[in-house]
């Protein structure tokens, strides 16, 4: 086996486990939207973060989209390794035909359709109560299939129009301008698919237009967002998608000078594939997986607030019932004259004996509280005090 051969093999294995790595985390994506969904339609909480599973659907037709694109990379792998044991089943004519279907599927609609749905999505942060509606979701895919309708028309009278066209008018235009197909050099019975330059134009014309919405989209949101770790997130959505769709673009743009079975044509579509799967992946994460991923940890955050509220409000309820338990215990220690000392020490109190001028002791006392005077301590109205003087015994008035 040549290697160059072996080469292009090699990066056929590898885009197919990109493919693989694509298509599982946008499944485990599918799977987290429902869940999430069915949470906010009927889970107890959940409610309230209805408004970030708005664009649910859109976020799953994205995914969507990713599926067709990559099921069209993979088409496509069949058709340039040139060895002809996958497509002995097809004759060249059926190959051709497969081929043309690859181009306006992947360049005339599954490409334009994802960069269309990241601008959809990442617009849809601005609007305050637009995606509440379900409606939404309908009127958004409506708007994708409709600027999407011009490039996948465009793409497609190229494709069937094109040969025609250069054999009545533009016989002198290189093939390389419209046919989607080069025959194999070892195998005149196999097709590979190429990517017309008329096509990649158009593509191209469309990918400016609207990496410019993009940038003024991204800088109107970044106006808005005050959040540090927002601006980060949006920082390498732009600057993630803008790029690598026109430079996706530019490269394939540059195959159409190189043969399919060579190593540069394998090697410039790889690196294109790359660039658009990183696209894919950022848009993925960025604006499918982590919405919802924030917003049940929101969830979460507002679980754990309200049970440490909970918390606290028990505590200060056991703190109103300890003082009220005191003041109760306060209460029943009152002071009462004609017992002695000693009971009154055990109650936890003071008393005080009144002496007269000769030295005599009297017969009442005082006792104070430890804690505070209770209410049969004192007259109703009098001052809450510690103490106060006793009047002296009246003397004995003699017969």
């Amino acid at each position: 086996m040549p290697h160059s051969r072996f080469a292009v093999d090699a990066l056929g294995v590898i885009t197919l486990l990109f493919v693989s790595i694509l298509v599982l985390f946008g499944l485990f994506c599918i799977l987290y939207l429902i869940y999430f969904h069915t949470k906010t339609r009927g889970g107890q909480g959940y409610v309230q973060l209805g408004y970030f599973n708005g664009p649910w659907i859109i976020r799953i037709t994205f995914i969507l989209f990713a599926f067709w694109w990559c099921f069209g990379e993979v088409v496509r792998l069949n058709f340039i390794r040139g060895d002809g044991r996958l497509l002995n089943a097809l004759s060249f004519k059926w190959q051709e035909t497969v081929c043309k279907c690859y181009v306006v599927s992947s360049l005339g609609f599954a490409e334009p359709c994802l960069y269309l749905t990241i601008v959809f999505l990442l617009r849809a942060s601005l609007q305050k109560s637009g995606t509440l509606s379900q409606k939404w979701n309908g009127k958004t895919a409506g708007y994708i299939l409709l600027c999407c309708l011009p490039v996948f028309a465009l793409q497609l009278l190229l494709i069937l129009a094109g040969p025609q066209l250069k054999k009545a008018h533009m016989s002198s235009m290189p093939h390389y301008f419209i046919s989607p197909v080069a025959q194999s050099k070892d195998d005149i019975d196999v097709a590979l698919c190429t990517y017309p330059l008329l096509s990649i134009f158009c593509l191209g014309l469309f990918a400016i237009m609207l990496t410019s919405y993009l940038f003024w989209l991204g800088g109107r949101i970044l106006s808005l967002v005050i959040n540090r770790s927002l601006q980060k997130r949006v920082y390498i959505l732009v600057f993630t998608v803008s790029p690598f769709f026109p430079l996706r673009i530019l490269l394939l743009g540059l195959t159409v000078r190189t043969h399919p079975e060579h190593l540069p044509f394998q090697a410039l579509a790889f690196v294109g594939f790359v660039f658009f799967f990183c696209c894919i992946g950022a848009g993925m994460y960025m604006l499918v997986f982590l919405p919802v991923r924030d917003s049940l940890a929101l969830k979460k955050c507002s679980e754990r607030d309200i049970e440490a509220r909970r918390r606290l409000s028990d505590e200060q309820t056991d703190t109103v019932s300890l003082i009220a338990n005191q003041s109760n215990l306060e209460g029943s220690m009152v002071s009462s004259p004609g017992r002695n000392s000693a009971a009154s020490t055990k109650r936890g109190s003071i008393s005080f004996r009144t002496t007269d001028k000769e030295g005599t002791s009297g017969a009442a006392f005082v006792e104070l509280s430890v804690f505070s005077p209770s209410q049969h301590s004192s007259p109703p109205g009098s001052p809450q005090l510690l103490g106060w003087p006793m009047l002296p015994p009246t003397p004995a008035q003699g017969p």
